[in-house]
């Protein structure tokens, strides 16, 4: 009897650990979940699940339940459903259940089982006015569209870039760099910094990774950056301004008492080197998320994600003003972009299209791309198909240019829920324009900018890269009007139009432009010899210059001829001034105004001074020699003394005012300064030069 006892105790007391042990494991499991930490509240909820006896029906479904949600937040598809089946089997359900199995069957590809979830979910929510019932309803939509979806023919080719992804989780890529051949993304491999691992993932923090390709065009390795950029906390989802020298990231720091927020932070670029993060102060606001920034193609724009107040459901895009004095208004993108689901992870195309991922918008299962485009009255969104999307989460777009390929990232097959970088291309006909803006007889002008303006309301001021140069997307079928300017320079402008375009194509345009305080070389004009008199060769050249006359009609200039130091000065002079003339005379029947032209033979009294772009064809000049008499002569070699010799004897031409026919004779402008434009008039560039 004694022994018998013994045992019964025995068996009590390991009951009651078990259960001291379970409750305990829900008492950290809770402490974890409130601050955000899903890897370790699953892992305290799965340890007090199978410590709760199968008897405790009640109790076993209701913490599978919590470990239902934890694996639901962090992407284990797999441990979510068999989690929220046992809430099912030990009937712990609630009204939202049905809706969250159905999510989780839709991005494990399981469609039929997904429409019947969803359908019991509208039928459990249907006397109810939450918001679910709607996304219940979208949900059901797409479960029943999705395999025939999945077969249509999207034009999109997609492969996984194994280059860039390492055994744990690599996503949001973000292509840099003038000719795109830096890529930026986040990673949590083993090589981010910091020793701990996350509460949320299980993994390290993520850090922000880039590669660079080679000079044959080949991406390399993915490296470290070697900065103050990263941290231990959870850096990622990167993005650019315009000129690339600003990074603004999402940054998640970890407080051992408070749940973690995501603030959007942002580096500067010196040299090679990324500064350490500081915080973009968006709102006041301390208990809402602000996340994966992204810079609109204008640069006047930060559209970021958030759950802050005044949204249509769980995370909605947002934009905000950037302006010298930090973030202006702030905006709701609002129906049709932002639904009750979540919208994530924005991003744009240069043509001005805004990609986006959604689980609120009917897709495939988990995130699924979108693609929303600016109209009059707002935003028309659009579903990529199949196979840019998948049952996975599919998010992060970063485009190569102008053209409809780059780089994604989704978790599509993996069935840790870790995401992995792909590339995509979609064929299709892009015709494109590229310029190139630099100084006559000069270098690119990377303050340029050009106006550009089409017969279907284009109107766009397009900034140069640091090349001076520019790409832009044009369409067929329409007259462009390009106007190349920067300050202390005169315009010049282009025309061009494509009447059709049956493949993708690139057209080249250039853009020199005079110097405004400095003489211009007029390259090309060819005199017989000994004579004043032009040779036909010349008239592209000086057809050029009546061009650039009428584009810029408010300037008058000197037109002067040198010789070089052979013959008597008076002899040169006449010569010159003859040639000079002649110039002149060309000009003035072709239509520009005489008194807006003064011819000047200077003869041999002003030798050319070498400019550094003159420098670099002549190796045996440099920059400001003067080709004096004397300084031709004392070069040994009689081949550089005649270059210098053909150097000296040139045409330029002089800019002397730029205010020609502005004023009337009492003095007054003629065209007085329009009152001032309201705010988004003052957005479009001025086309007072057509």
């Amino acid at each position: 009897m004694q022994r018998l006892f013994t045992i019964l105790s025995a068996i009590v007391a390991a009951v009651l650990l078990v259960g001291c042990g379970a409750d305990s494991a829900m008492k950290k499991g809770d402490k974890f979940y409130a601050l955000g930490e899903y890897y370790d509240a699953a892992t305290q909820y799965k340890k007090a699940y199978s410590q709760t006896p199968a008897k405790d029906r009640k109790l076993r479904g209701q913490r599978a339940m919590k470990m239902a949600d934890c694996y639901r937040r962090i992407n284990n598809t797999q441990r979510a459903i068999a989690s929220y089946n046992n809430v099912i089997r030990y009937k712990q359900t609630d009204s939202l259940t049905q809706f969250f199995v159905g999510q989780q069957l839709m991005k494990n590809g399981d469609y039929r089982a997904a429409q019947k979830a969803f359908q019991a979910a509208v039928d459990s929510l249907a006397d109810t006015d939450s918001p679910y019932l709607l996304l219940a309803r979208e949900g059901l939509k797409a479960a029943k569209a999705a395999p025939d979806f999945k077969k249509k023919d999207s034009k999109y080719s997609v492969k996984r870039e194994d280059l860039f992804n390492s055994r744990r989780a690599d996503f949001s890529p973000m292509l840099a760099g003038e000719d795109n051949d830096q890529l930026y993304f986040t990673s949590t491999r083993n090589q981010a910094q910091g020793d701990e691992l996350s509460g949320i993932t299980g993994t390290k923090n993520g850090d922000i990774f880039f590669s660079q390709k080679d000079d044959k065009g080949k991406w390399g390795k993915p490296q470290t950056i070697d900065s103050e950029l990263n941290s231990e906390f959870d850096e990622g989802a990167c993005c650019f301004s315009a000129d690339g020298r600003t990074m603004y990231l999402t940054q998640c720091k970890t407080d051992p008492d408070y749940p973690r927020f995501a603030t959007i932070v942002k580096s500067s670029r010196s040299d090679a080197s990324w500064s350490k993060p500081t915080e973009l102060v968006v709102s006041k606001d301390t208990l809402s998320i602000f996340a994966h920034p992204a810079v609109s193609p204008d640069g006047l724009w930060l559209y970021f994600v958030s759950d802050m107040p005044g949204g249509l459901g769980g995370y909605d895009i947002w934009r905000a003003e950037l302006t010298a004095n930090g973030v202006g208004i702030i905006e709701n993108l609002g129906a049709p972009v932002n639904t009750e689901g979540n919208e994530e992870f924005p991003t744009f195309r240069p043509n001005g299209d805004l990609y986006f991922s959604s689980d609120g918008h009917p897709g495939l299962g988990g995130l699924d791309i979108f693609i929303a485009q600016p109209t009059m009255d707002g935003w028309t969104v659009t579903h990529p198909g199949y196979p840019l999307n998948s049952q996975g989460d599919d998010f992060g777009m970063t485009f190569e240019g102008l053209h409809n390929r780059g780089y994604f990232s989704s978790n599509r097959g993996d069935a840790r829920g870790w995401d992995h970088i792909y590339s995509f291309e979609k064929s299709e006909v892009l015709v494109t324009v590229k310029g190139w803006v630099y100084e006559m007889d000069g270098y690119e002008l990377p303050g340029g900018l050009v106006y550009m303006v089409g017969n279907d309301g284009t109107n766009l001021k397009l900034s140069v890269k640091g090349d001076g140069s520019f790409t832009q997307e044009i369409q067929t079928g329409v007259d462009y009007v390009l106007l190349g300017t920067c300050k202390g320079y005169l315009n010049h402008k282009e025309e061009l139009r494509v009447d059709t375009a049956t493949v993708s194509n690139e057209y080249v345009l250039q853009f020199p432009l005079a110097n405004i305080s400095a003489p211009v070389l007029i390259d090309n004009i060819f005199y017989d010899f000994d004579k004043a008199t032009l040779r036909p060769e010349s008239q592209t050249a000086l057809d050029e210059l009546v061009k650039l006359l009428n584009e810029n009609p408010n300037v008058t200039i000197e037109l002067s001829a040198h010789t070089d130091y052979k013959g008597s000065a008076q002899y040169n002079e006449r010569l010159s001034q003859r040639r000079a003339e002649s110039v002149v005379n060309y000009l003035i029947a072709h239509g520009i105004a005489a008194d807006r032209l003064t011819p000047k033979g200077y003869g041999k009294e002003k030798p050319k001074t070498i400019r550094r772009k003159v420098a670099e064809k002549y190796p045996f000049l440099k920059e400001g020699d003067v080709l004096t008499e004397e300084f031709v002569k004392a070069l040994k070699d009689e081949e550089q003394q005649e270059e210098c010799n053909q150097l000296n004897r040139r045409t330029e031409f002089t800019v002397l005012r730029t205010t020609y026919g502005l004023f009337d004779e009492e003095g007054k402008l003629k065209n007085p300064p329009k009152p001032k434009a309201t705010t988004k008039e003052a957005e479009k560039p001025e086309d007072v030069w057509f």
